[in-house]
Formats: structure tokens, C-alpha cells, sequence
């Protein structure tokens, strides 16, 4: 696909330096750019390549003020990074078009039905009962159980499983590998010290724009919902058990763990390998540390914490430098033993 500067322009609402008739037909990094890609300039410790790369248009804001003269056509726009990812968006979604039709052999349930302009990659299966809507892409191998219900603009790559009853929403993307709904780990315990299943018969529901990452698990609830609301953004390797909450527009990082029952505010940011208790609940707009563990609940929005237990972000930044001086204050209070 090739396009002008002033058709990306158009798009982006930006202003033009340069050259606007001059083509591009990919994108690249600003220090690996040549003849043909559109690149960007976010972060000011790449600004000398702007100066020195082959690309033919670079995405800048539209504060810079320039310090040398410059080959490439420019796009001033106010937020080159975002202008940027909204471009990558415009051309996987190009790429994702290109997919329509049935591949064969794959599989369809009575009862089901897919809107149209929708692509069925080869080997995938759909149960019985299933209603899926306009410009779904499912991709091969994936699996879809009975009674599963997703909407319109939602991809679902190679290998993903949905379990019976599973609620997607529109403009949906599962990536490669993912699980959802299968048993949340519930099992009473017996005098003999056995443990007995109990039955899961709940279900996942995945509300509209909400993004799951690779290899990522979602249990279904015992009874009632597995919920992840709106906008959310899960990363690969993320499991998450039964019957809990997510609100919307929340970000969550790889090797995270949710424990049952717990639920987790609207536009949280829980960073990589936290483990949440089950039962809890986290407010809004609360950020969680790498590698944290929280185990109560967090009533203040805005909240931010780290650590295992996780506690208020400043105060485990003071114990930690304590924490490191331990050897010397040790020494220091072994020497004041010895002269006492």
C-alpha cells in the first residue's frame, strides 16, 4: 500500500513541511528508515537522526523548533507517539481486511451464525448455537464452544479456546493461545484431606475494546460472571481466576495472577508479576508495582503501592534504602556492642 504525506497528513490533522506528494509505502524506526517509510521522532534523544535518516516523512511535534536542515518531509502534529500508534492501527487493520472467506476444512455447529465480511481460518471450530457478528477473524485452530456470543471487529488468533457460554464484546482482540472460561480452581476440602471438585457452571464475559495478551487465562465463575469491563488491556501470561472483576480502561502487565473474587477498579495499572489476593477489592486509578503483592484491600483511589506486601509507594522506597544499609548499620551495631 503506498500513500502521499498529505493523505497521512489528512489523517492525522497535521501540518506539512516539505515535500507533500512524496510516497510512503511503510513505516519504520527513525534510525532505520529508508526511501518510502514514514517514521516518527517522540522521544528528544533520537532527534539527531531526524537530521540523518532516509525516510521520506517523519511524524514530529508540533513544538519542535529544528536545528539543523532536514531531508524528509515533515507531519507536525501535537502527539507524535500517538499519531504514530494511530497509523499502526489503520495498517493492521488494513492487514486484518485482507483475511475474508472459509478456509477449509474447519467447522460450524447448527443453530450458528457470523455476520458478514468475516473470515474462518482453517481447522477452526464453532459450536452449536453460537451468534457472532460482521468483520469477525477467526483465525486457525481456534476453538468456540456452544452458545458463545462475540461482536462485531473482534479477531481471535490461531489457537485461542473459548469455552461454552463466553460473552465477547466488539473490537475485540485475543491473541494467540488464550483460554477463556475454563474451571476456576475451586475444591472443598474433605475430612481425609482429599479435595472435591466444585463444579464451575458461571461463564467470562468480555466487554467491548477490551485487548488479551498470548497465553493468557480467564476462568469462568462458579456461578454468575467472570468480568473484564471495557477498554481493558491484559498482556500475555496472565491468569486471572473465578469471578472476578475488572473495570474498564484498566492495564494489566505480564505474569500477573488474580486471585478469585477479587475486584480490581476502573483505569488501574497493575504492572508485571503481581499477585492479588482473592476477595479484595482495589479502587479506581490505583497503580501496582512490579513484582508486588497485595493482600487487602485498597479504598483511596489514586492509591499507589509497592512491594511484597505491597504498601505506599514512597514509604517502601525509604525501607528498601534502609533495607540495603542493613550490613553496615549490622557492623556498625556489632561495633558499638564490642566498645559497650
Amino acid at each position: 500500500m503506498e500513500f502521499t504525506v498529505q493523505q497521512i497528513a489528512d489523517l492525522l490533522q497535521g501540518v506539512i513541511e516539505g515535500d507533500n506528494l512524496a510516497k510512503v509505502s511503510t513505516l519504520a524506526k527513525i534510525e532505520e528508515a529508508q526511501t518510502g517509510a514514514l517514521a516518527f521522532l517522540s522521544n528528544p534523544k533520537y532527534e539527531p537522526y531526524l537530521y540523518t535518516t532516509g525516510a521520506s516523512a517523519v511524524i514530529v511535534s508540533d513544538k519542535l523548533e529544528l536545528k539543523k536542515p532536514v531531508s524528509a518531509a515533515l507531519i507536525r502534529v501535537s502527539d507524535p507517539y500517538s499519531s504514530f500508534s494511530t497509523l499502526l492501527q489503520y495498517y493492521q487493520a488494513a492487514l486484518l481486511a485482507s483475511k475474508t472467506g472459509v478456509e477449509e476444512p474447519c467447522f460450524m455447529g447448527s443453530g450458528s451464525e457470523i455476520g458478514e465480511n468475516h473470515y474462518r481460518g482453517a481447522f477452526s471450530y464453532i459450536g452449536n448455537n453460537c451468534k457472532i457478528g460482521a468483520n469477525v477473524r477467526i483465525f486457525p485452530q481456534v476453538y468456540i464452544g456452544d452458545n458463545v456470543t462475540i461482536g462485531d471487529n473482534t479477531t481471535i488468533f490461531a489457537g485461542a479456546k473459548l469455552y461454552t457460554n463466553t460473552i465477547v464484546g466488539s473490537n475485540c482482540t485475543l491473541h494467540a493461545g488464550i483460554v477463556l472460561g475454563s474451571d476456576g480452581f475451586g475444591f472443598a476440602p474433605q475430612p481425609d484431606g482429599s479435595y472435591k471438585m466444585v463444579p464451575q457452571i458461571g461463564n467470562v464475559v468480555l466487554e467491548d475494546d477490551v485487548s488479551i495478551g498470548a497465553n493468557t487465562t480467564i476462568d469462568c465463575a462458579t456461578m454468575g460472571s467472570t468480568i473484564i469491563r471495557q477498554g481493558t488491556k491484559i498482556d500475555n501470561l496472565v491468569q486471572i481466576a473465578h469471578n472476578v472483576e475488572v473495570g474498564k480502561h484498566t492495564v494489566i502487565a505480564a505474569q500477573t495472577g488474580i486471585s478469585g473474587s477479587a475486584k480490581i477498579g476502573n483505569h488501574c495499572v497493575i504492572a508485571g508479576q503481581v499477585g492479588i489476593v482473592g476477595h479484595i477489592t482495589i479502587a479506581d486509578r490505583t497503580t501496582v508495582g512490579a513484582q508486588s503483592g497485595v493482600g487487602k484491600t485498597i479504598k483511596k483511589s489514586g492509591t499507589i503501592i509497592q512491594g511484597s506486601p505491597a504498601f505506599d509507594y514512597k514509604q517502601n522506597l525509604r525501607a528498601l534504602t534502609v533495607f540495603r544499609k542493613l550490613p553496615e548499620l549490622q557492623r556498625e551495631i556489632e561495633a558499638l556492642r564490642d566498645r559497650i
